[in-house]
This record gives structure tokens, sequence and C-alpha cells, in this order.
């Protein structure tokens, strides 16, 4: 188990909603209000990696997109397992006040925290059997799968975007916001 376990074509696993942590938190230290409420995501993960066990054998690696978010996370694993990512705009979810608030302030949902969010990558055949699992658990009603890894030279994460076009993930080179916890 671990970051070198990850092989070419392991699908990724994200177990929610991205963002909801990050901009509950922005909002609430900057004193901005919104006419929806956003709150954090925050919440112990230990029920829903319980609730995975029985796959544990397809599990190849989990992280939580806590500090520098998704897009740090995955260029991590990246790099550390030696395959490249491709991951789909189309299939990331970010809740539409969270978007909004994202492209008002000029952030980027890839590079918020998340509290209470996993990342699985999981061996391609076990996918759905583990997202079926996940989805069970009131913490991953909303998971997804979101991409896979790719036969790259080690460390590039390209996002193919809703137009067609594909973008370039990097780490993220500064905070968004100063450490929370």
């Amino acid at each position: 188990f671990g970051p070198h376990k990850v092989r070419t074509g392991d699908a990724i696993i994200l177990s929610g909603y991205l963002g909801d942590h990050g901009i509950a938190i922005l909002s609430s230290r900057k004193g901005i209000e919104f006419e929806t409420s956003i709150t954090s995501d925050c919440a112990p993960l230990n029920l829903l990696v319980n609730d995975l066990l029985p796959h544990a054998h397809a599990i190849k690696a989990m992280r939580d997109p806590t500090r520098g978010g998704l897009g740090t996370l995955l260029n991590e694993i990246a790099r550390q397992s030696g395959t490249g990512i491709t991951i789909y705009e189309d299939s990331l979810p970010v809740r539409e006040e969270v978007r909004g608030v994202c492209e008002i302030l000029g952030l980027d949902p890839l590079y918020l925290p998340n509290e209470g969010k996993l990342v699985a990558f999981v061996a391609a055949e076990h996918a759905e059997a583990v997202l079926a699992a996940m989805k069970k658990n009131p913490l991953g009603t909303d998971a997804c799968i979101i991409g896979e890894t790719a036969e790259q030279p080690a460390g590039p994460v390209i996002m193919e975007t809703r137009v067609g076009g594909s973008r370039m993930i990097d780490m993220l080179v500064a905070e968004d916001l100063p450490r929370i916890c």
C-alpha cells in the first residue's frame, strides 16, 4: 500500500465535492458573506476508510487532499509512483457556489483544502466496486471517478478540459490560504 504501488491505468476516485472547506474558512476569516451557505466538509474519515477495507486488495494508495488541495496531491502521487495522471474537468465535483466564489476571487478549486475528503488510487478492474462501497457511506455519497494514471513520464498531471483542450496541473507553489490546522 502506498504511492509506489500505483500503476498505469489505475482509477482515481474522489470521495466528494472539492473546495467546500477552503471557501468556508476563507469566508469566516475574511468576513465574506454569501447568499447561500458554504459549510466546511471537515469530518473524520475513519468510518469511510473502514467501509473500504473489504476492497483493500484493490486500493493502491489513499490520501486526503488537505494541504495544497487535489492538484498538489495528484502531483505528489504522480512523482512518487512514476506515472502520469489524467483527470477530467467534467468529472470534478465542485459546487456552483464554490466555483462562483473561486471565479470572483481568482482561486482554483483544485488547490483549496478539503478536510473531509479522500482520494483513492484503485486497480481499474475494481474501481466500480470501490466506488459503490464509498457511495454507501454518508461521507462518500458524492464520490466519483475523476481520472486515471497514465503512461507518461513521471510527474505530469493533465486535466482534459470541458472545451476539449488540456491543462497542466502543477504543484501549488504558495499557499492559497494560510495553514488552518
